[in-house]
């Protein structure tokens, strides 16, 4: 399997920075998309901003031929959580395939980067996981890249004649 290049290594610092910050929001996000679909199916809730209802306000949602219609005015706080994760879960596939892509790993890793956006709380794991495993990997390329300039070289001179 390929390794990445040295003169990577500056841009996959900056793409796992990346991804660590995109990685914490896609998980916030989705646990309170997760929370949001409880309320909404479970409870029969949604939450709204403003309208009739005062600043913060839950409305009852009815169940239609269709599925659940909100009976609130205002601003739909769930349908804007909907939305927000879905377009940050684009950032976040963007943050790995970087991490990903600039490592070099295989396709099935980049998958799995990309169910932490889908699966509740395993961004958090991937995220510590990754970063880890990244950092202890630049850092060992560094050290033996680093040992390997300091070895002192062989003597290349050629062989005399008559030594034996």
């Amino acid at each position: 399997m390929p390794q990445p290049k040295l003169a990577t290594f500056p841009a996959i610092r900056g793409a796992l920075r990346f991804y660590q910050i995109a990685s914490v929001i896609t998980g916030v996000m989705l646990l309170l998309l997760c929370a949001e679909m409880l309320v909404k199916y479970v409870l029969g809730y949604e939450l709204f901003l403003g309208g009739s209802g005062g600043f913060l306000w839950f409305a009852p949602t009815v169940e239609t031929a269709t599925g659940h219609e909100s009976t609130g005015d205002g601003v739909n706080l769930s349908l804007g959580i909907l939305i927000a994760h879905g377009w940050f879960y684009v950032v976040y596939l963007f943050a790995c395939f970087r991490v990903w892509s600039l490592m070099r790993w295989g396709f099935g890793r980049f998958i799995t980067l990309a169910l932490g956006g889908i699966v509740p709380l395993l961004s958090f794991f991937m995220e510590a996981r990754v970063a880890r495993e990244v950092k202890a990997y630049l850092a060992e390329r560094e050290a033996s890249e680093s040992a390997a300039a300091q070895a002192p070289a062989a003597p290349t001179t050629p062989a005399t004649e008559g030594t034996r």
